[in-house]
């Protein structure tokens, strides 16, 4: 759910050219030892992490648990609102990471991804949610005998008590799934089903919640201990700042992933407009 915010009020059909700007997102994250950090995050950290172990694991006797890590991502996509219910993006994005044995590692691009975010049905003041699906597919950097592919695909449902939705009830569900070019290491699927609400304030705050069960099926990467699957609970907090055509001048995630153990991320979101209307 770390994908682009729609730029344009849904009300306006001015015919104004689209918005276009770079959704920086910064993201900190611990992962406990053995587990890798699935969850709703940022894209940077699952593949650079996963790529970190399958990197490491190569070189490593059998039977080596996967260390706690800490992790610091940047993702930059470029964004464009083609129109006021469909978004097209791409973009690149940086990691370090810290493990207890190696510190922190050089700041280095680690993935690239592109994706969309489209709205299939708007509710536009009627009994019928607004339904959206966002996809995007991330490649780690490099792209070698051990390099990842990340498949995330997202549909949710949106219900607005009020024709400005400003206050409502979300309702979704999150598939991703990872592809491994070596078949000495596989990443199983993880789904998450979720529920949630927002409410926004007259000063253009905007809070929105979800809390859902996740379940990741296990994976073994190449000579690291197998990492078993779990079924376990997840919570995301949203504070956004918002103009009055709804575009996002700022907002702050906090998220805990239990993996079974929790995970802890802190994402800062500050949008760069080349053009906003």
């Amino acid at each position: 759910m770390a994908g682009p915010a729609f730029g344009k009020d849904r009300d306006d059909d001015s015919g104004a050219p689209p918005n276009i700007y770079l959704d920086l997102r910064t993201s900190y994250a611990t992962v406990p030892a053995g587990a890798l950090p699935v969850g709703f995050g940022s894209p940077a950290l699952f593949s650079a992490l996963q790529s970190l172990a399958l990197a490491n694991g190569s070189s490593l006797p059998t039977s080596v648990s996967l260390p706690s890590r800490q992790s610091l991502a940047v993702d930059l996509p470029l964004t464009v609102d083609v129109t006021d219910a469909v978004s097209l993006y791409a973009g690149i994005s940086g990691t370090t990471s810290y493990g207890p044995a190696q510190g922190w590692s050089a700041f280095d691009v680690t993935s690239w991804n592109v994706g969309f975010q489209a709205d299939l049905y708007s509710q536009n003041g009627g009994s019928i949610p607004t339904i959206t699906w966002q996809s995007t597919i991330t490649q780690a950097i490099p792209n070698g005998p051990t390099g990842t592919t990340t498949f995330n695909n997202i549909l949710e449902f949106d219900y607005a008590f009020d024709k400005d939705g400003t206050r409502g009830i979300l309702a979704g569900i999150q598939d991703t799934r990872v592809e491994v070019a070596t078949d000495l290491a596989r990443i199983e699927p993880n789904i998450i089903g979720y529920v949630g609400g927002y409410y926004q304030w007259p000063s253009n705050w905007k809070f929105t919640g979800r809390v859902g069960v996740q379940h990741f099926g296990g994976a073994q990467l190449l000579n690291f201990t197998p990492i078993q699957s779990f079924t376990g609970p997840i919570l995301r907090l949203d504070l956004d700042r918002m103009d009055d055509n709804d575009n996002r001048l700022f907002g702050v995630t906090a998220q805990i992933i239990w993996v079974p153990k929790p995970s802890y991320q802190l994402t800062l979101r500050t949008p760069l407009y080349l053009v906003r209307n």
